[in-house]
């Protein structure tokens, strides 16, 4: 049988023009971070500025997405104006299957519009609307305004849009998709307001066959029952990741305070137990998943007096909770819902705006900034003062919060406080697990608690054994890899293993890509860690601020010599990985 072409929309932005192009390459592709790393070698230039109008904004998913559950993600892969390397981002939402429904493998958008403008583009269809109306607008407001557009597909449209992060070019800047999913970190809602984009809906206007391999409708029922019907996903789908908190706090591992503690009493209010308890209202799940993961909140709010209150259903789990909770003093879960519900107004990644407040409270305490920069007060605990400054820091109100929305690391290096910035590539993860997860986001291909599970391993073995550790990272992150290529939530890591794919893919009549799939994974991989050292990632050059140096866990503190020697070790790996 031959193998399909890739379908991609070409859209240029300048021109007003876009082309379904098909291009070879599935079997040594796949799709998603496969795809998009092929793109970008096609399509970009790493020699340029991440925000130059040429750069493209790809999007692309997998070769199953559709046809079986939680392969419902999509990848954005751009050059990232954070570190000016090659990145990736994933979100969920209904994306995946509007591009599915579309007939598309990938979008690619190049170029920049002559003003701020809200794309459409569906299976047959390509509409450029000027907004210019909504220059400013928050991303509620702008959702509101979006939702005229592509209303005849409502059921299978996709609604992507930035708040005034984006049209700032914050490196901190999210593309929120749907509702309560984003692209969030590394600053792909700062490249998508460099081409003048405010919003992009994807109309999914086709419909989808299903396959009539006969292998097909059993393997489904297996895969699904196994997600539904045993303890696989049940913590994902009880109190949701916001179980970590307890857990991490309990093993002296939760960041507290800009990780100036990894333990803390008040933990019983910020829990993901007490979220349910007090705050949670409903679950919800991305488009083709039946596990319902995403936990939303009730945010009540008093406006006025004789009890008239504003309420907002506000979506969290254990990174954004952490980042706006432990690691900013809070005692209290609604506190928690205040900032993100902020966060999510401004388009800003809350992870790296509450980690970069984190950091300016701290600096505030030691006198390296005054109220002269930071406008407020910061202070721990301290909801309305870190609100307001999470408004400063999405519009960029001054020199200040113009520099700390670029990262923590530009700040400090103006404004002192380089040694407790909580920065490993990018504004921590929740995890101070100790030397094999700092080490793994520092170097790791997307600065991503979700490239390998060093967090996890952390948690499992207390010897130093750096060679072993290391091992366990690479063949971690290749699992990784070939489900962020099909695009795949990697909480269901335990359901599709290498072995299940290789089912899969046959059974959706793609024997080639079977056949093909330890190679084309090791080839993508190689390909992503090559575009990130062209770009000029020096993983020898990698330091870790002395706070993390400073932690102590339930193994102790932190050995520096241990840390050197897994260092060394991956940056040798990762030089043979993208030889």
């Amino acid at each position: 049988m031959a193998v399909h072409p890739f379908r991609v929309l070409h859209v240029r932005l300048d021109q007003g023009k876009g082309q379904v192009l098909e291009l070879p390459g599935r079997a040594e592709h796949l799709g998603g971070s496969g795809l998009a790393a092929m793109l970008y070698q096609q399509f970009g230039d790493l020699t340029l500025p991440a925000l130059h109008p040429s750069q493209p904004l790809i999007f692309a998913i997998g070769p199953l997405t559709g046809w079986f559950p939680l392969m419902s993600k999509t990848v954005c892969g751009f050059k990232s104006p954070y570190t000016e390397e090659y990145a990736e981002t994933h979100a969920g939402g209904r994306l995946g299957l509007s591009l599915r429904f579309s007939g598309l493998d990938a979008l690619v958008l190049t170029g920049a519009a002559a003003r701020l403008t809200c794309l459409v583009v569906g299976s047959n269809r390509m509409e450029f609307h000027d907004v210019n109306f909504m220059k400013g607008m928050d991303v509620f407001t702008t959702g509101k305004h979006m939702r005229r557009y592509g209303k005849s597909n409502a059921g299978h449209r996709s609604t992507l849009r930035i708040g005034p992060a984006g049209e700032n070019q914050s490196a901190f800047a999210c593309i929120n998709v749907d509702t309560y999913r984003h692209f969030g970190r590394l600053g792909a809602g700062a490249v998508l307001g460099a081409k003048q984009v405010k919003g992009l809906i994807v109309a999914g206007d086709r419909s989808l066959p299903l396959p009539e391999n006969k292998n097909y409708p059993k393997l489904f029922k297996e895969i699904h029952t196994a997600l539904t019907a045993t303890d696989m996903m049940r913590k994902y789908h009880d109190l949701g990741t916001p179980i970590n908190m307890a857990v991490l706090n309990g093993i002296r591992a939760l960041p507290w305070r800009n990780l100036q503690a990894t333990t803390d009493a008040c933990i019983d209010d910020v829990s993901g137990e007490r979220f349910a308890e007090q705050l949670l209202l409903r679950k919800t799940a991305c488009a083709g998943c039946p596990v319902g993961c995403i936990h939303i909140g009730l945010l009540r709010q008093l406006f006025a007096e004789d009890h008239n209150y504003l309420y907002r259903q506000v979506g969290y789990d254990h990174e954004t909770v952490f980042a706006n909770g432990s690691m900013l003093g809070m005692t209290k879960a609604w506190k928690i819902l205040v900032l993100l519900d902020e966060a999510e107004k401004q388009g800003l990644d809350a992870i790296s705006s509450g980690v970069a407040l984190a950091w300016a409270t701290e600096a505030f305490e030691k006198g390296l900034i005054s109220e002269k920069e930071t406008l407020v007060p910061l202070k721990w605990d301290d909801v309305e003062s870190y609100r307001l400054a999470c408004v400063h820091l999405g519009l960029a109100s001054n020199e200040f919060y113009r520099l700390l929305a670029q990262g923590v690391l530009k700040a400090a290096a103006v404004y002192g406080g380089a040694d407790f910035a909580c920065v490993l590539g990018q504004e921590m993860a929740g995890y101070a697990t100790g030397e094999n997860f700092f080490i793994s986001q520092a170097m790791g291909f997307r600065y991503s608690h979700l490239d390998s599970a060093g967090y996890s391993y952390d948690q499992k073995t207390k010897d130093k054994d750096a060679a072993k550790a290391i091992e366990f990272m690479i063949e971690d992150e290749k699992a990784r890899v070939m489900l962020c290529s099909l695009v795949s939530c990697l909480f269901a890591r335990s359901a599709y293993t290498p072995e299940k794919v290789h089912e899969a893919l046959i059974a959706t009549d793609q024997p080639e890509l079977a056949e093909a799939l330890d190679s084309s994974v090791e080839a993508i991989r190689r390909t992503r860690w090559r575009l990130k050292l062209q770009s000029g990632y020096a993983p020898e050059q990698v330091q870790l601020p002395k706070r993390f140096l400073e932690v102590e866990t339930w193994k102790g503190k932190m050995d520096p010599a241990y840390v050197e020697e897994l260092k060394t070790l991956y940056a040798q790996k990762i030089r043979e990985m993208g030889a």
